[in-house]
């Protein structure tokens, strides 16, 4: 499973702009990060991961076996 389909998978049927806005950054970027147009700098993994209560590594680098 690519990044950004774990992502859009982890937000569910919340929306991007609730997301972006509880984590600190654009709409527009996450929407990016969605896309895998743009990969999120390591300080917005680290947010991203802990605002869904999983480890950088089960989001960005492919351990994601038990989402």
């Amino acid at each position: 499973m690519s990044c950004g389909a774990m992502l859009k998978t982890l937000r569910g049927n919340r929306s991007q702009e609730a997301v972006a806005k509880d984590i600190g950054i654009t709409k527009s970027s996450w929407a990016m990060y969605e896309r895998n147009e743009r990969t999120p700098r390591d300080e917005i993994k680290i947010r991203i991961a802990d605002y869904f209560g999983r480890t950088v590594q089960e989001i960005f680098f492919g351990h994601n076996e038990h989402i």
